[in-house]
């Protein structure tokens, strides 16, 4: 079992797609990081030895904000914006859309389910 930056990454899928299992790392920065450690990239997880582990998780740990400190990063990011009063902020104070989307039909996804409101007929 291999234990990159606090996660168990799957030992039968290739290094490439296992890295993606990160959070903060998807496929691209996955193919740079195995052109960094020259891993090729057929290879499997369960095929990688100790020290091309550790050298993948130490190319992670200085180049790349992955895991908790992106999550506590983003949130801080949001905190910050909700601090401020700006219109960003206050979106996601009510848990709207933020980015300009329409709510009057959609944004199901940020609003919740749909409440039925007593007495509204066509």
């Amino acid at each position: 079992m291999a234990r990159i930056a606090g996660v168990n990454i799957p030992v039968q899928k290739r290094v490439v797609i296992a890295l993606t299992y990160i959070h903060g790392i998807g496929s691209a920065k996955a193919l740079e990081i195995c052109e960094k450690v020259n891993i090729d990239l057929s290879r499997r997880v369960n095929d990688l030895t100790d020290a091309e582990v550790i050298q993948i998780r130490e190319t992670i740990d200085r180049d790349f904000i992955v895991e908790g400190d992106l999550r506590r990063e983003r949130a801080m990011n949001i905190k910050r914006l909700m601090d401020l009063g700006c219109y960003r902020g206050l979106r996601h104070r009510r848990g709207l859309p933020v980015r300009g989307q329409r709510t009057h039909t959609n944004a199901r996804t940020r609003k919740g389910p749909a409440k039925a409101i007593a007495g509204k007929k066509k």
